[in-house]
């Protein structure tokens, strides 16, 4: 039996809804020296209860959307901000994707190389009875003023890898070179990065090392550099060019590095631009991924005949459900870089009873309600009781999934005065499609924009910080459904 080739199932993309135009941070911190960059597009940034954890999530979920989730036994998480870094982010996210329990995690950060790592790594454990699946997001904090500021952004993408039948693209070749070439870097307990002079990094880094590994990617694919049809680099516009060129690459293959639309994301961008590219790439073209970070990576992908099936709507819906918001206190404030005062109604302990969150994991982390055997209701949280007044059946309640499940608002209240660090808080009564009730916060939301009625979706948030300890909380909040 011939074994073969790895290569992808899937793709998913998530971008935060919230952007900033970079005229507005422009406006916001010019004052502070003229910097001689342009002030074009806008940037993705986080909403207050966002992190790379909930990006990745959000992401795999438009990842496996439509695929059976017990075929994946192997799920890597990478991202160079990662918010705790000593328990597994891997963990919770699978918990949050109701994986199966024997699924091996991983997690990986220390590089934006990261991601193309992950991707590396799945290619290597996928088998033809296990799937794996690859989440990268990066939430980069960035000092005020700086240049780092303009240019990144905050997102999420996600890539399911197999063998067999399937396959969107499959593997031709890859290659990888480490050497520790410091462009920026960020010591463990900093905020922000580091970052060297732009001209010594493209000079001696991305001209002379990405070539080198491009070369040997497409000799071991056997192919030659002016087959490729689509080709991705993590870096600028200008810089890709001068790679492809020196790599003899065809220059209609460079893929937008997206910078004005959402910015650079860090550890998944190249994963976030390959899902884009997936969408519209035509079978039989070849696919050249790239990654940088105290060395490089290449593989060399081949878009399948099931390539027609894929439609670009997620990836671009993405990109196209930004809310611009010029507030750039605010942006400041969810993109941790300043601590609002937010006075005495802020003053509680938020300490989490992990006894209790342990017993519950799934109901909470894995959004798993009941549904009666015997009447078919559908509640949540699952008890030993039927809610139904009718049935009140005991312990006839099998798990029912209900992240994906959507539903429509019931009741809303936008409390002006309850704590939230985005006010209003925005709470109330879901009607949840097939059965059920849930009282929920509403995240991504402004005021006046829901009305009883509207359809809605559920999304994996942070619940709440506790500040003292150190730790956070997740769950599942309400959001308008746009798409």
């Amino acid at each position: 039996m011939i074994d073969r080739p790895p290569g992808i199932k899937a793709c998913g993309a998530y971008l935060p809804r919230l952007r900033i135009d970079r005229a507005a941070i422009g406006a916001a911190t010019g004052w502070a020296g003229a910097r001689g960059k342009s002030l074009r597009g806008q940037r993705s940034f986080c909403n207050w209860d966002e992190d790379s954890l909930t990006m990745a999530v959000e992401a795999a979920r438009d990842c496996v959307r439509d695929i059976d989730r017990s075929t994946i036994g192997f799920m890597a998480l990478a991202s160079t901000t990662l918010p705790f870094a000593d328990r597994s982010n891997a963990s919770v996210a699978a918990t949050a994707l109701n994986l199966r329990e024997d699924c091996a995690t991983l997690d990986l950060g220390s590089s934006r190389r990261a991601g193309t790592g992950a991707l590396l790594a799945a290619l290597d454990r996928s088998s033809a009875v296990d799937d794996a699946l690859v989440m990268v997001a990066d939430r980069r904090r960035a000092r005020p003023g700086s240049e780092q500021e303009l240019v990144y952004g905050h997102g999420a993408a996600a890539v399911l890898i197999g063998r067999g039948a399937g396959l969107i693209a499959e593997l031709l070749g890859h290659a990888s070179i480490a050497e520790d070439f410091v462009d920026q870097y960020r010591e463990s307990g900093r905020e922000f990065d580091y970052a060297f002079e732009e001209r010594w990094i493209r000079d001696e880094g991305h001209l002379k090392l990405l070539p080198r590994v491009i070369d040997a990617a497409l000799a071991r694919a056997e192919v030659g550099a002016d087959r490729v049809a689509h080709f991705i680099a993590p870096t600028s516009v200008r810089t890709t060019q001068a790679i492809a060129r020196a790599s003899g690459l065809p220059a209609s293959s460079i893929v937008d590095d997206l910078r004005d639309a959402c910015g650079d994301t860090g550890t998944a961008h190249p994963l976030l631009l390959l899902s884009g590219c997936l969408g519209r790439a035509a079978p039989g073209e070849l696919i050249l991924v790239t990654g940088f970070g105290q060395g490089c990576d290449a593989v060399v992908l081949r878009a399948t005949d099931n390539i027609r099936s894929t439609g670009r709507s997620s990836f671009d819906a993405a990109l196209a459900s930004g809310l611009a918001d010029s507030a750039y206190l605010r942006f400041l404030s969810h993109c941790g870089v300043i601590e609002m005062d937010w006075g005495m109604r802020a003053e509680r302990d938020n300490r989490t009873a992990q006894t209790v969150a342990w017993r519950r994991r799934r109901e909470v982390t894995g959004f798993i309600g009941g549904r009666c055997g015997r009447c078919g209701t559908v509640q949540f949280p699952r008890t030993r009781a039927c809610v139904n007044p009718a049935c009140r059946a005991f312990d006839t309640q099998a798990s029912h999934a209900l992240a994906d499940t959507g539903g429509s608002v019931k009741t809303f209240t936008e409390d002006w005065l309850a704590f939230t660090r985005s006010p209003p808080l925005i709470y109330g009564n879901v009607d949840i499609d097939g059965g059920g009730n849930l009282f929920t916060e509403f995240t991504d939301t402004q005021p006046g924009e829901l009305a009883v009625g509207a359809q809605v979706r559920f999304v994996f948030r942070i619940k709440d910080i506790d500040s003292i300890r150190g730790f956070r909380r997740y769950f599942w909040k309400a959001a308008v459904a746009r798409h």
